[in-house]
């Protein structure tokens, strides 16, 4: 899937159920580049809204180059996300939906191009988090036993 992850957003994963994912290009400045080759880049917290025929992330962080001069970006503004318009037809079907969210899931470099990971997701409840992570630990202990066992 990836050549090389930058940033991934664990906390989504934890937080939502998700119904389908899809691969977007995301179109950054070069000084943004820059700073995504050396994984300055924060996940958590971030959101894609569609907006007419377009995505957008929102509230990503990448910092700014250290090297990039005068003519720096902000940190958190709004970037295009590049998806083919049957895909953009999809997620907004998808988002109709109550309850359903898009939220990224992790940013990595695909044949040197910096790509977003997006997934539809339902955010879990508290006690479908309890729920999963007492089925986890249940595997865990099985796993375990096997092993002894064995």
């Amino acid at each position: 899937m990836a050549d090389s992850t930058i940033a991934q957003n664990r906390r989504a994963r934890h937080d939502y159920e998700f119904l389908a994912k899809f691969e977007a290009g995301i179109v950054l400045s070069g000084s943004e580049v820059k700073s995504v080759r050396e994984h300055k880049v924060q996940l958590q917290g971030s959101y894609a809204r569609v907006k007419g025929d377009e995505v957008w992330l929102q509230d990503a962080h990448i910092a700014p180059y250290a090297n990039a001069g005068y003519a720096t970006q902000d940190p958190t503004r709004d970037r295009k996300l590049l998806l083919r318009k049957k895909e953009i037809r999809r997620i907004q079907e998808l988002l109709g939906e109550k309850g359903l969210t898009l939220v990224p899931l992790s940013m990595y470099f695909k044949r040197g191009k910096a790509k977003v990971e997006l997934g539809v997701g339902r955010g879990l409840k508290h006690y479908d988090k309890r729920e999963k992570m007492k089925e986890r630990d249940q595997q865990m202990d099985v796993r375990r036993a096997l092993r002894r066992g064995g």
